[in-house]
C-alpha cells in the first residue's frame, strides 16, 4: 500500500496543496481548483516530504528557476499522460495553442480532448498547463481561475524583474476556472 501525505504552502497565487504518494508528486492544487479532490484521499499532513518541491516553487516564483526537477506520478488515462508529458515540453515564458500542443502529440484532431486533459491536469504549475491558451491567443479556461492564469503568464514575461506580486482577485464575471 502507498504512503500518501500532504502539506499546504502559500504562494503569490494563494495556497498550494500538495500531495505525494510514496516520494512522487501526484498533485499540486489550489484553493477552490476545478476537479480538486477531496482533502481525506490526499493521507495524513506532514510538510516532510515537500522540502525540495517548497523550495523549487520558491526558486520559481522568485523568479530564479524556470524548469522543475521533481519526481511526478500524476495519475490519469495514457492519453493525459501523453498531455501532461507535452506540457513540460513548453517552454517558461511561452505558450502554446490548444491545437498546437494536440500536433506536438501527433493527434492533429484531438485538440478539444487535448483541452479536456489540460483541465483535468493535477499539477499545476509544474505540469505547466497555464501555457496552453486558444488558438487566436485568447485564454481559456483554467482549472485554478483564468486571473491565476493571467497572473502565472505575466508573471512568467516579465520573470527577471523580481519576484511577482500576490495575484490579483478574481473578475466579478470570471466565474469559469
Amino acid at each position: 500500500m502507498s504512503h500518501r501525505s500532504y502539506t499546504v504552502m502559500d504562494s503569490p497565487v494563494g495556497p498550494l496543496t500538495l500531495v505525494a504518494s510514496d516520494g512522487a508528486l501526484t498533485g499540486l492544487y489550489m484553493d477552490r481548483q476545478r476537479y480538486r479532490p477531496e482533502e481525506h484521499t490526499f493521507g495524513e499532513r506532514d510538510p516532510a516530504p515537500f522540502g525540495t518541491v517548497i523550495g523549487q516553487l520558491e526558486e520559481y516564483f522568485a523568479g530564479r528557476r524556470t524548469v522543475f526537477d521533481l519526481p511526478l506520478a500524476p495519475a490519469g488515462t495514457a492519453f493525459q499522460q501523453q498531455v501532461w508529458a507535452e506540457l513540460r515540453e513548453i517552454p517558461f515564458g511561452r505558450t502554446v495553442s490548444y491545437r498546437e500542443l494536440a500536433e506536438r502529440i501527433g493527434r492533429p484532431t484531438a485538440a478539444r480532448a487535448v483541452g479536456l486533459a489540460n483541465g483535468r491536469n493535477p499539477i499545476g504549475i509544474i505540469l505547466p498547463c497555464h501555457r496552453v491558451v486558444g488558438s487566436s491567443g485568447d485564454l481559456t479556461g483554467y482549472g485554478g481561475g483564468l486571473h491565476r492564469k493571467r497572473h502565472l503568464l505575466a508573471f512568467e514575461r516579465r520573470a527577471d524583474s523580481g519576484p511577482m506580486a500576490p495575484a490579483p482577485a478574481p473578475d466579478p464575471g470570471d466565474d469559469r476556472p
